[in-house]
């Protein structure tokens, strides 16, 4: 290596903006401050060898599927791909495609409606309190065991904002019983967060926030390796383009909106999902945080989909009457076929960034979860889920249909996989064999 020194994985660009508040720019892995081999940290003084960390990434679509067109018939290695896991397809050996899962949670006598007991249920393993989340959800769990080193203990991420219904239906992440962690939904407010801008000369394009650290990235370049170095020009450009992209939104993208009125929903929630999840995978890449939790849509959620054609209701609409048509299949497939073509696209960035030995993905354990199975019945036993990456000898490139609970599958996921020794976790009794 080039540099004299192991460089620190903790390291970032500093700098100060025009009104002298703080610029963070995090750095994405490089060989320097990687072993020969590329497979765990240097050591330096004082400071042993460490492995490269895993993430943990808890990702939520809103309302359920239909299970003929996502539950593959064959279990094992040679299912066929269903319509809506068809965009995954080109990452058959990275995921894990999982059913027969039951929320019990979901089922106790209390208050609320089909949506909020199932959500409740999925992300805490507790019962509706009537307010919210009967306990911490998952995410947090496992970020009071891994998180602690971070910048950020944890991030909490959104993209539909339509903020229709209760506490439980527009948050996944809590930090207790009745304490939600609201997700960001907004990119503006996220890339502020990540870089510790809040000026507005960036966004209105006047200058860039790389220009506050240009100095102290042209020092670290020198110490650098050739191959670093284009590693830290790809990476900072790639920063600019993320910039230019977020600056450029429009006005009505840089605020909440509650329930949209008719005809009133923003025409192109798939450009902010792919804004929120670059900014997710920088602050990945570049070690900011470990774990964090990703709403694509809302529980019992309201979104139209006009980019797949789909105006004349509204999401949890189409999930009950006209689901019980052949046409209104269609419709439940195709939505659901957009939420796991973001997922794809997740994947896809995740593996684009090269780290240590591997890439992104392989130190990455991502779940993809509903708060439903079938839809239109509220199912609570047999929900599907989608694990992905490589994480932790998690197994991959099957179907499997499985008997245990969500809170087996988190306590499994926790300490055989993402490596938290959580001890345990509501309704989990045992750890699945299956998935490790």
């Amino acid at each position: 290596m080039a540099t004299r020194a192991p460089l620190s994985r903790r390291s970032f660009l500093r700098g100060v903006g025009l009104s002298g508040a703080a610029i963070h720019v995090g750095l994405p892995t490089f060989e320097a401050m990687l072993n020969p081999n590329g497979t765990a940290y240097a050591a330096r003084a004082g400071v042993a060898a460490d492995p490269i960390e895993t993430r943990f990434v808890y990702w939520f679509n809103g309302n359920g599927i239909i299970e003929k067109y996502w539950i593959p018939r064959e279990d094992g290695a040679d299912y066929a791909m269903t319509p809506c896991l068809q965009p995954l397809s080109r990452f058959r050996q990275d995921i894990h495609v999982i059913s027969g899962v039951d929320n019990p949670a979901a089922r106790l006598p209390g208050p609320g409606n089909g949506h909020h007991n199932s959500m409740s249920g999925l992300v805490s393993g507790e019962m509706f309190s009537g307010r919210g989340a009967g306990g911490p959800s998952i995410d947090q769990v496992i970020a009071g065991e891994i998180g602690t080193e971070s910048r950020f203990r944890s991030l909490q991420i959104g993209v539909c904002q339509e903020s229709f219904g209760e506490s439980i239906q527009r948050n996944m992440s809590w930090a207790g019983r009745d304490r939600p962690l609201p997700p960001e939904m907004l990119p503006h407010r996220l890339f502020d967060r990540l870089f510790g801008s809040r000026e507005p000369y960036w966004i209105e394009r006047k200058k860039s926030i790389l220009d506050a650290v240009s100095d102290e990235a042209r020092s670290l370049k020198s110490a650098l390796g050739y191959g670093d170095q284009q590693r830290l020009d790809e990476y900072l450009t790639s920063v600019r383009s993320l910039e230019r992209s977020v600056a450029s939104l429009p006005p009505e993208y840089s605020s909440v909106v509650e329930q949209p009125p008719e005809g009133g929903d923003l025409k192109d929630w798939p450009r902010i999902a792919k804004l929120q999840t670059d900014l997710l995978v920088h602050a990945l890449a570049s070690r900011q945080t470990r774990v964090a939790s990703y709403m694509l849509t809302k529980c019992q959620g309201l979104s139209r989909f006009p980019w797949l054609g789909y105006t004349y209701e509204r999401h949890h609409e189409y999930t009950h009457g006209r689901v019980e048509s052949p046409e209104g299949q269609r419709i439940m497939r195709d939505i659901c076929r957009w939420h796991v073509e973001e997922f794809a696209y997740f994947l896809a960035r995740l593996e684009s960034i090269p780290e240590g030995d591997g890439t992104l993905l392989d130190h990455t354990c991502a779940l993809l979860v509903h708060e439903h199975a079938e839809a239109n019945s509220h199912k609570n036993a047999g929900l599907a889920m989608i694990l992905a990456g490589h994480a932790g000898n998690m197994k991959t490139g099957i179907h499997t249909r499985m008997t245990g609970t969500v809170g087996d599958l988190y306590l499994t996921l926790a300490e055989e996989v993402v490596g938290a020794r959580i001890g345990n976790f509501p309704t989990g009794e045992q750890k699945l064999s299956e998935m490790v």
